[in-house]
């Protein structure tokens, strides 16, 4: 009996940045007009981590970051708190999917529009 062919599935990346696995945020509260955006960028460059972060049309703000593991469950702790004139009210997390992991970036964090 021959064996089933592998599925390679599980193992090809799911992003240009090789990521297959992520975290999805929504930061709600007094987040935009505080450098909430600029503040995340930098800490997420100061952990050496791949995602983007924007504001959301209803005055919150979006965070994709790629991985898993202590950095980013540093960035995740962080963003409880946010920069210091931040106000944050509520952070809803979840695993990232398949197509929002290849919106990531090849490298590096952005500020996205």
């Amino acid at each position: 009996m021959t064996e089933p062919l592998a599925s390679f599935d599980s193992e090809q990346p799911l992003s240009p940045s090789g990521c297959t696995t992520g975290s999805h945020l929504l930061i709600s509260g007094r987040v935009q007009g505080v450098s909430f955006r600029a503040a995340a960028k930098a800490e997420a460059d100061d952990l050496g981590l791949i995602g983007w972060v924007r504001n959301t049309s209803d005055g919150g703000v979006e965070m994709l970051v790629g991985g898993s593991g202590p950095a980013v469950d540093s960035l995740l702790r962080w963003a409880g708190n946010g920069p210091e004139s931040a106000e944050i009210a509520d952070v809803q997390e979840r695993e990232a999917s398949a197509e929002e992991l290849q919106s990531l970036p090849q490298e590096g964090f952005e500020i996205r529009r």
